[in-house]
């Protein structure tokens, strides 16, 4: 049990840099104290003191803001980062090493008496306001971004964005080394909000960007035809973009 707790202490230096000792972890950190309860609760709920166990859970979510069933089964090293709001279903599993947000709801979407809620295996982020639903599996390593609305099963390593959740496919990333050329010379990033996120702003941005990479390549091989035919295509300046930085 020491073991268990200890492990608990120090995963939240892992994930959280604001963490600044264990004496600090154990008395202002509600995802800690959220988990200690839970722990307890979940023994007595296993061991067939349901209401005890109820009542238990009830005021770890009156003391922390975060509601966590009994019946859950929770693996070592979980981390609740702020916490509020969360809420965890009585048949929800959750594997080693996942963190979870605030505002997370791991939910059901029937009122069957059987396994209901998701499935999330080792080492999974769900961000804050994500809500994953119905009895559906997470597998390993998986990203659910901020306010994703999961329903359907993700495969391991995935990440997933938007309303409904769906799976950010890596293919689309070819010209990130383009953009990123091009992102330069204008003196900024388009990635400033993270490439994995449905930032309509930067969706627009890439857009821009990768129309601009194809032109220029289309530019230069007009002008490598015009030059082979004897054509005049004197070079010209381009205007330098140094001064063009966009400023806050």
């Amino acid at each position: 049990m020491f073991q268990l707790i200890k492990e608990d202490i120090n995963c939240v230096f892992d994930r959280d840099p604001a963490a600044q000792s264990v004496f600090e972890v154990i008395t202002t950190y509600p995802g800690f104290h959220a988990l200690m309860i839970h722990r307890l609760a979940n023994y007595c709920w296993g061991r067939g003191f349901r209401w005890l166990g109820r009542f238990i859970s009830h005021i770890g979510r009156w003391l922390t803001g975060i509601e966590i069933h009994p019946g859950a089964q929770i693996g070592r090293r979980f981390f609740i980062d702020h916490g509020m709001g969360v809420v965890i279903g009585e048949t929800a599993i959750i594997g080693d090493d996942c963190t979870l947000y605030h505002g997370v709801t791991l939910g059901g979407t029937s009122w069957d008496k059987g396994k209901r809620h998701p499935t999330l295996f080792n080492g999974v982020v769900v961000g804050a306001g994500a809500k994953v639903l119905g009895p559906i599996e997470i597998g390993e390593a998986a990203r659910i971004g901020s306010n994703s609305v999961v329903v359907k099963s993700v495969p391991a390593g995935a990440t997933v964005v938007g309303i409904p959740g769906r799976v950010i496919d890596s293919s689309k990333k070819k010209t990130t080394k383009e953009r990123e050329e091009i992102a330069s010379k204008m003196g900024f990033n388009a990635y400033g909000a993270t490439a994995d996120m449905p930032d309509p702003v930067a969706h627009a941005i890439n857009h821009m960007l990768d129309h601009i990479h194809v032109m220029d390549k289309q530019l230069e091989k007009m002008h490598k035809v015009l030059s082979e035919s004897g054509i005049d295509c004197s070079e010209q300046a381009m205007p330098s973009l140094d001064g063009c930085e966009i400023k806050e």
